[in-house]
């Protein structure tokens, strides 16, 4: 087990919740690979007693019996006692009740989602396992995790069932830069972490992956080019062990997205649906998984939010994998594969923008902090976009904060390999003559980059704030 790294916030929320007088029921849940199981296990070391179940992933031909047989088999190890066989989960759930009764225990059941896909009670069953018997040691804390997090919310979180019995709802997402930038020595450039993280994004088990002490380029080359590389077929078992049921849809509506942002209507035309359907439950569930974030605009004058929004698919490695893994991976997987470098792949320049828009977009609160903005100072931040009317043109700011003091910060995402020079003053301020707002409000532009600025662009003193994406790292 390596070490762990970040998560010391949510590692205190979870300590926080063991602090009261009575037994707990946690939910933690996440992208597949974000570090929900790492997580729990650093958590067990403040425990006397600590056991660990987890489902079998939901294959063809992964019957109830089968994960009641494997569940069995873990109580066995777990326990220390001869395996026995159960016809039903309510009996097994009984025999692991009797076992943690008193002291200091924490009882985690990972992937949740999977050792129940088989039986429609199953939940009722749990519900009854945690009433009945946990609960009745104060001292207990039982953990519930799973990579399908809109089964969670719908079956879980959300359900009468559990009405008032959940102690504490944990969604873990990226890691933010600062703890990402711990994988690297400090002898490594921003520039080239950033080029990794375009294509790991926070995932700490991608991270966990890269050797320091070789290129950015022969990293990505091992992780995503390679035969056996851990990035090579991520992207089907990611599909395949979080919906729990046909992913083609998912999929589609994530390559649409991999092109860029998008209204659910353009969605809805790009992949030729007759009406939206149940368009809107796919969109809410990959946006559970941590895939996709709806940027919702807003109405600057009254600071409510529009009904407008944007979809915009927030995870690196699946625009990475579509982009250019997946054309190939027959040819990886074969080994006949020869990638010459990262800048002959098509239109890398463009997609390395994206991501690492998407990282600093996954990093709000650290522009926040580096702004000097109080979080009780702002009514909306989000990326924004107008549509063009008889009036306006239409205009998409990377993102914008607005504040009660009736100030707007205009945030340009600029990634380049080179300096940026003072056309980026033009293009910025095209936008804030465009964007629809009264004459009280002052705009503050505001450049975030990551390979320095002409001096021409610094002495003629047009931008608030200039932020070095290293600053994000460097934290």
């Amino acid at each position: 087990m390596g070490r762990f790294i970040g998560r010391q916030d949510e590692l205190k929320r979870l300590m926080d919740v063991t602090k009261k007088r009575t037994a707990s029921f946690i939910v933690v849940n996440g992208r597949r690979r974000v570090g929900k199981s790492r997580l729990v296990e650093e958590f067990s070391k403040q425990f006397d007693q600590h056991y660990c179940f987890s489902g079998l992933p939901p294959e063809k031909g992964t019957t109830q019996k089968l994960q009641i047989d494997e569940f069995s088999r873990q109580l066995s190890r777990n326990f220390n006692t001869p395996f026995a066989r159960y016809d039903d989960w309510s009996d097994v759930l009984w025999t692991v009740a009797e076992k943690v009764q008193r002291g200091k225990v924490l009882l985690f059941f990972d992937e949740i989602s999977w050792m129940g896909s088989k039986d429609p009670n199953f939940l009722g069953k749990i519900k009854n396992f945690w009433d009945l018997y946990l609960k009745k040691n104060d001292e207990l804390v039982f953990v519930v995790c799973g990579s399908a997090s809109s089964w969670i919310e719908k079956n879980i979180l959300s359900s009468t069932g559990f009405l008032g019995r959940i102690s504490f709802n944990l969604t873990l997402r990226e890691l933010p830069l600062s703890d990402c930038n711990k994988f690297w020595p400090h002898n490594v450039s921003a520039f080239e972490k950033l080029k990794v993280l375009a294509v790991t994004g926070g995932i700490p088990k991608y991270l966990e992956e890269i050797n320091s002490k070789e290129s950015a380029e022969d990293n990505i080359k091992k992780l995503c080019f390679i035969e056996g590389g851990l990035l090579v077929e991520e992207f089907n078992r990611i599909f395949s062990d979080i919906f729990l049921r046909d992913s083609d849809i998912y999929r589609k509506i994530i390559e649409v997205l991999s092109k860029g942002c998008k209204e659910q209507g353009e969605i809805q035309h790009e992949l030729k649906l007759s009406t939206q359907g149940r368009l809107s439950e796919y969109l809410k569930e990959l946006e559970l998984a941590g895939f996709v974030s709806r940027d919702h605009t807003w109405n600057i004058k009254t600071g409510k939010d529009s009904k407008l929004s944007n979809y915009r698919l927030k995870d690196n490695y699946l625009r990475f994998y579509l982009k250019y893994i997946e054309k190939d991976v027959g040819k990886i997987k074969r080994g006949t594969y020869a990638l010459k470098s990262l800048a002959s792949l098509p239109e890398w320049t463009i997609i390395l923008a994206l991501q690492f828009e998407n990282l600093i977009l996954n990093n709000k609160k650290e522009i926040q902090h580096i702004l000097g903005i109080n979080e009780n100072d702002i009514i909306c931040e989000n990326p924004y976009f107008q549509h063009k009317d008889y009036r306006h043109s239409g205009c998409q700011i990377d993102y914008m904060i607005q504040t009660k003091f009736d100030t707007l910060y205009i945030c340009e995402i600029k990634f380049s390999k080179n300096e940026i020079g003072s056309e980026i003053i033009k293009e910025v301020q095209t936008k804030i003559d465009v964007l629809k707002h009264s004459k009280r409000f002052s705009c503050r532009p505001v450049l975030i980059h990551v390979n320095g600025v002409t001096q021409e662009v610094i002495e003629r003193d047009y931008f608030a704030a200039i932020i070095d994406a290293s600053e994000f790292l460097e934290k």
